[in-house]
């Protein structure tokens, strides 16, 4: 491979510097959707589910990727997390994850509480796979959606 001359070099921030930034209360709420069929939302609700209990499961989830985000996600600075509620609505023929993460430092955490959303659903999606098939083993009404931030503050210190 032949060396690149300097008008192909480009330097990309890795993560960004946020050294001189004063550390601040920071809060984010998130939430999501899964969409499943009213008799795999009934199991879950009455306790029903092979795997568990899907909703303890699922916040057990949550919070293990609230606390893992910079691992999953490169640019995301590790955020020494204060408090993480994950919390579950049950909406017609949706289940919701809201998850709110709390700290005092110098950058958002949106990512920490969207992941911890995204996770919570999908470790959900999983426990009630096999309630969501259909004859030809495909998931006709199983969907996530709607993942968002919510809310974001930040405060003084």
């Amino acid at each position: 491979m032949e060396p690149r001359g300097k008008q192909d070099s480009v330097e990309i921030e890795g993560i960004v510097d946020i050294g001189r930034k004063p550390a601040v209360d920071r809060r984010a709420v998130a939430e999501g959707w899964v969409t499943l069929r009213p008799e795999t939302l009934a199991a879950i609700v009455e306790g029903r589910v092979a795997k568990g209990d899907v909703r303890e499961a699922s916040t057990i989830a949550a919070i293990q990727a609230v606390k893992d985000t910079p691992r999953m996600i490169p640019h995301c600075h590790p955020v020494p997390i204060e408090s993480c509620k994950v919390r579950w609505h049950v909406e017609d023929t949706r289940l919701g994850c809201e998850v709110e993460v709390g700290a005092h430092y110098r950058t958002g955490i949106e990512m920490e509480a969207l992941a911890g959303v995204t996770a919570g659903l999908l470790c959900a999606f999983d426990m009630v796979k096999s309630l969501e098939k259909d004859a030809s083993g495909q998931y006709p009404v199983a969907q996530i959606d709607g993942v968002r931030v919510l809310e974001k503050h930040k405060g003084t210190a």
